[in-house]
């Protein structure tokens, strides 16, 4: 289309060109009207408006510029026409015709003015038309959810509504009777809460530490399964029940080895056993399989105080008593309780609170029994094995797989973590002795000669040079002063606790072989006891100090390894088992919450 009194500028800018035929296309009558042919006087009065015309636009950019210095405008690329109708403020040339009130949509284009805008506004929205049109036309791929009618992509209600995650604040107890509130999830289970008790303890991660469930009026407690929900436990204990924030070396001991928890005389296998550690534990924790755990057990009758001596016979489906000797037909078992709604505890106190006739007395609570003592199952083993072998089967009998996942939980964090956190081994297979006499070290091989090298070692230690200051006098902290109090800043010191209370210490942490913990003497004030355990049985040694030359030593071993303080002692023998049963391994803490 080619339009009369328009600059050239205009002719080459598709843009102007889209725009008035948009223009034009508003009147649909003039559109379908033939186009009148060109007569000689309007001819002259177009170029009379040619010149009219190019004049006002010379004089609008002259304006703009000076009003809007900032804003580049450029005349080739900005329009400066808007199509309408306007009152000239010039009177039109002699010679002209006067126009028709209303004029068509062609002949607005034609009589196009320039108008007064705001410069920067029209001039940015102008521009961007200018780029959204010079682009090609893309079809919507998606046409049907464009429309008004088109239904949302996702539909409501194929999503979980937002619930919050309902919090409750949990009360727990440390060893030394201190207290904390914790506000935990719901869905928290005890490996979770252990792991944040830690953490705001400030205390090593060994993936030991439990939660334990405590009921002081029936004189029973027992160790929270890792997988166990915290609050679905609290809601079946009394008012009076807490929880404690312990250590328990031995709550995946069995995992290690087996065959020390369950004797051969007390288990039955459905099938036959290679004896391998292995092939024990699959049976365990192979659901098809119907392992069982016999022997005689003292039972208290309920509702009664007397105890009865019966053969007692534990099973997938159940605990049952045999009623005719050690007969194990059906006709001749009772049933006693179910695994499923039960849990095993052990008893705090069972001479005093139930005259139980042993000190190994464990029992069988069902989850709904808060306060009633009647209703506990209560049983009391031979020894600390069998009692140990009748709890560990119930857990594994009940748990199952969930026990195995929860015990390689750390180990698979462990191996993740490994490649970039080296952890040193401090097992018994890594530590050997070495000889760094010469100039190269050497690994000691003899056995006689590792002895001696440990022998000879100990008595190096005591070889201590007096500290000196600068000034040539003894520091005021004296070495034989420091060697009687350094002691006392170690987790495994227990300072004045009598026999009793250490072995109670040792059994609750778990009896695992090289668990320890050093005390006062009572019968000795200058001397230490060393509680260790050794195949589940505890054992006390005395450390008695000798003086030598006017400077304080210890020894195990009358007087034959000399240490210039407890620490030292300890370190030794967590690397030499010396005259000990065994190394020391784990040593007992209590931590304040």
């Amino acid at each position: 289309m080619a339009l009369a009194g328009c600059p050239d500028s205009f002719l080459h800018r598709p843009y102007y060109q889209d725009q008035a035929e948009q223009t034009s296309a508003q009147g649909t009558g003039d559109l379908a009207a033939p186009r009148p042919p060109a007569q000689p006087g309007r001819l002259r009065s177009h170029q009379e408006d040619d010149v009219d015309l190019e004049t006002l636009m010379d004089d609008m950019n002259t304006s703009l510029e000076s009003l809007y210095p900032s804003c580049s405008m450029q005349s080739d690329t900005v329009p400066l026409c808007q199509n309408g109708q306007h009152t000239r403020s010039q009177p039109p040339p002699s010679g002209t015709k006067s126009l028709q009130p209303q004029l068509s949509p062609w002949q607005k284009v034609q009589r196009s003015q320039p108008v007064h805008i705001l410069a920067v506004r029209r001039l940015q929205e102008e521009d961007q038309q200018f780029r959204t049109s010079s682009l090609p036309a893309i079809p919507n791929p998606f046409p049907e959810l464009c429309g008004p009618k088109s239904p949302p992509a996702v539909p409501p209600g194929s999503l979980p509504p937002s619930q919050d995650v309902a919090k409750q604040d949990v009360k727990i107890f440390g060893e030394d009777g201190t207290c904390k509130v914790v506000e935990i999830l719901t869905d928290m289970t005890a490996r979770d809460l252990c792991q944040l008790l830690v953490y705001k303890s400030h205390c090593v991660d060994d993936n030991s530490w439990t939660l334990v469930e405590h009921h002081p009026q029936l004189g029973i407690e027992r160790c929270l399964e890792d997988h166990e929900l915290v609050v679905r436990v609290e809601s079946t204990m009394a008012s009076e029940s807490k929880f404690l924030f312990r250590k328990n070396y031995a709550k995946y001991e069995f995992f290690k080895n087996p065959t020390t928890f369950f004797p051969e005389q007390m288990v039955t296998l459905c099938q036959q056993s290679n004896g391998s550690q292995t092939h024990l534990l699959q049976i365990f924790l192979n659901s098809s399989s119907c392992p069982e755990v016999q022997g005689f057990l003292h039972v208290k009758e309920l509702g009664r105080k007397s105890w009865k001596k019966l053969y007692m016979c534990l099973r997938r489906s159940g605990l049952y008593c045999s009623t005719k000797g050690v007969s194990k037909e059906p006709r001749h078992l009772q049933f006693l309780a179910d695994l499923e709604d039960c849990s095993v505890f052990s008893l705090i106190s069972g001479r005093k609170q139930y005259s139980a006739p042993t000190d190994y007395g464990f029992c069988i609570k069902t989850n709904k029994l808060m306060h009633d003592s009647k209703e506990l199952r209560l049983l009391c083993a031979e020894d600390e094995q069998g009692r140990t072998c009748w709890m560990t089967a119930f857990r594994l009998l009940k748990y199952g797989v969930l026990l195995y996942q929860s015990y390689r939980v750390p180990q698979q964090k462990k191996a993740l973590l490994s490649f970039s956190t080296p952890v040193r081994s401090v097992s018994e297979n890594s530590l050997v002795a070495m000889d760094f006499s010469g100039q190269t070290g050497r690994v000691i091989e003899n056995p006689a000669e590792a002895q001696s090298a440990a022998l000879e070692e100990g008595h190096a230690w005591r070889k201590r040079s007096t500290r000196m200051n600068v000034l040539g006098s003894q520091s005021p902290l004296h070495p034989s002063t420091l060697s009687t109090v350094i002691h006392r800043t170690q987790q495994w010191f227990h300072g004045r606790i009598s026999r009793e209370e250490s072995h109670r210490i040792i059994k609750q942490q778990g009896l695992v072989d090289g668990l320890f913990l050093l005390r006062d003497s009572q019968s000795n004030p200058k001397a230490f006891v060393l509680t260790l355990c050794h195949h589940q049985k505890i054992k006390n040694f005395q450390i008695l100090p000798y003086e030598e030359d006017g400077q304080m030593f210890f020894s195990l071993d009358d007087g034959n390894t000399r240490f210039s303080d407890l620490i030292q002692l300890v370190d030794f023998y967590q690397l030499n088992k010396g005259v000990l049963p065994c190394k020391l391994k784990h040593h007992c803490i209590r931590v304040a919450l």
